[in-house]
């Protein structure tokens, strides 16, 4: 019985301690950042993609916009990249950064 009950203690510390790391991991995605670069389009300017997609380069990291943004913003920069800033949430969605447009300013 002391074995079951050491067991059954063991995982729900476990299991506690996976939820701080969900609980983190919701917390740094919450926090909005300020990234800087050109803002382009993933097909017609970096033809990393098939349809045409609105991001912004880091130096070597690309950020795609969200699909609200990509809507306002491509137009801008579709045939031309521009130099900009975004303010926003980024989260990671499989291979692909992704930030959510919360500010725009182009240089």
């Amino acid at each position: 019985m002391r074995r079951v009950m050491a067991a059954f203690a063991v995982g729900v510390a476990l299991l506690g301690l996976s939820f701080g790391v969900t609980a983190e991991d919701k917390k740094e995605a919450t926090k909005e950042e300020k990234l800087t670069g050109t803002i382009t389009c993933a097909k017609c300017d970096l033809g990393i993609e098939k349809k045409c997609a609105t991001v912004i380069k880091v130096k070597d990291k690309v950020y795609y916009f969200d699909t609200a943004a990509h809507k306002k913003y491509h137009g801008d920069t579709c045939t031309a990249s521009k130099d900009g800033s975004v303010v926003g949430t980024t989260k990671k969605d499989g291979d692909k950064m992704i930030v959510t447009v919360s500010k725009l300013e182009y240089k």
